[in-house]
């Protein structure tokens, strides 16, 4: 079956294997996984379709260096678990990277076989492998390099902060991660809804880790409970990683945002997701709930809040951005999934008043249109203000998707560590800050950015880590 599936793919022949999806009118109204997954036969179908090149430049797109072609064939063979530990040889995440990651702009958006044709699914084979692995009971506990006897704190929870944790747990060192929240995971536990990655998957991946021998402390708000100094003088810790991200949310500064009924999308979503707020009335946790939202911004997060807001009872949800469908920053998957479940999108309008009603609650929305002009700094067409086009509309709940900042709790709290102008901490290339002895990655040094980049990030730490303790902490930058 492979060799033949193979073959077809060369020549294109065989087209890009669909995955099955929840009905879009279904699936609006609960908080079940929208994309079904490959069965196996589909996953041996889809890894057919790989041309094998001598040159892989999917494997050069993936910034942890996943073996892709390695493990496409170990799937067309029907060999899946032997795929997935292929895998996790440079990805501890397989399973929330098939879900997350923007494949079409890094792997596939490489793959050769996409010049004339469909690229390879990559990402939905990754999650198959996992999934396959999980699901079947046959995930194995990797073996540990012999104990070094040096200590190692891992600072964030999140995807840089996990990946830290794996690589340095296996090579031998003692690592104690602490995260600021109740449940460790990050973004990946309280950003992303349930509906794109479920928190039993990311329970698992976490569960591996604790296997493995880290330990975890939650509640543990570093900056204030404790220290990063602290850590080094008083419990010891040979070595330091901050990944704490970038939680700090922006708002527009318009009239009207102190409005009752107007909040984040960090908030929102914080809710919904890490205190099951989606799950009422098992949960009673205090969601706002808007017959009539309307969600400010372009990027996954602005997709993730009104896709949420329909799932918790909107009659309506409105996307407000500011530029034209061609600049929004969403993938385009869950661009297709927002409109196909209803979300009406507003492109070149801007907010620029929220009106209250007596209450001081919210109740419109006052928007002007825009066009677009020269690019800006950020390489995107700016938009300029269209005198005289200024409306409003109704609406009962406002989420501020636009954007957000440098967590400032740990580094406003710590000595000698260098910081950019918009507060996020510099660092190297291999994640060195100005402080010895800790190294920093992910979005508290590059800004809001992809899963698959914070844990890109963490795996070049981990590795020069090691390398600066086993010199015995020989020079820094």
């Amino acid at each position: 079956m492979s060799n033949q599936s193979a073959s077809e793919g060369s020549t294109g022949r065989v087209g890009r294997t669909p995955m099955p999806e929840q009905d879009p009118k279904v699936r609006a109204h609960n908080f079940k996984e929208v994309p079904l997954g490959f069965t196996p036969e589909m996953a041996m179908r889809e890894a057919g379709r790989c041309l094998r090149c001598k040159k892989p430049l999917c494997r050069e797109g993936c910034p942890v260096g996943v073996p892709i072609p390695e493990f496409l064939a170990l799937i067309a063979k029907g060999d899946f678990v032997a795929a997935a530990e292929k895998v996790k040889e440079t990805n501890a995440l397989p399973a929330v990277c098939g879900r997350v990651c923007p494949q079409e702009n890094q792997c596939e958006g490489r793959c050769l076989l996409g010049k004339k044709f469909e690229p390879v699914a990559i990402g939905r084979c990754e999650r198959f492998v996992a999934d396959y692995q999980r699901e079947s009971g046959q995930v194995s506990v990797p073996k540990k390099a012999a104990p070094t006897g040096q200590k190692i704190a891992v600072v964030g929870a999140g995807p840089s902060g996990l990946t830290v944790a794996g690589d340095m747990i296996l090579a031998g060192y003692e690592v104690t991660l602490y995260d600021a929240l109740h449940k460790p995971g990050g973004v990946l536990m309280y950003g992303i809804p349930e509906f794109r990655l479920p928190k039993a998957i990311v329970e698992a991946e976490i569960a591996s880790l604790e296997k493995l021998g880290v330990e975890i402390r939650c509640n543990s708000l570093v900056g204030k409970t404790i220290t990063v100094d602290e850590l080094i003088r008083d419990e010891g810790f040979d070595a330091v990683f901050v990944g704490v991200g970038a939680g700090l949310p922006t708002f527009l500064g318009i009239p009207g945002e102190d409005l009752g009924n107007v909040c984040s999308a960090n908030e929102y979503l914080t809710r919904s997701n890490l205190m099951k707020g989606y799950r009422f009335p098992e949960y009673d946790t205090p969601v706002i709930r808007g017959r009539h939202v309307c969600v400010v911004g372009g990027g996954n997060v602005a997709m993730d809040a009104a896709r949420s807001a329909l799932r918790l009872g909107a009659e309506s949800v409105k996307i407000v951005y500011r530029r034209s469908e061609a600049e929004l920053p969403a993938r385009a998957e869950e661009v297709h999934h927002a409109r196909e479940e209803g979300v009406e999108f507003l492109f070149l309008t801007n907010p620029i008043e929220l009106l209250g009603n007596e209450r001081g609650q919210v109740n419109a929305m006052r928007v002007q249109k825009m066009e677009l002009g020269e690019p800006d700094a950020s390489g995107r067409r700016r938009p300029i203000p269209i005198p005289g086009s200024e409306y409003q509309f109704d609406t009962d709940l406002v989420v501020i998707a636009a954007g957000s900042r440098a967590n400032p709790v740990l580094t406003h709290y710590t000595d000698n560590l260098d910081l950019s102008k918009k507060g996020y901490i510099v660092a190297t290339e291999s994640g060195r800050t100005s402080k010895p002895g800790v190294w920093a990655g992910g979005d508290i040094v590059t800004g809001a950015a992809t899963v698959i980049l914070a844990m890109g990030a963490g795996r070049t730490a981990s590795k020069d880590m090691d390398a600066w303790l086993k010199s015995g902490k020989e020079g820094w930058i």
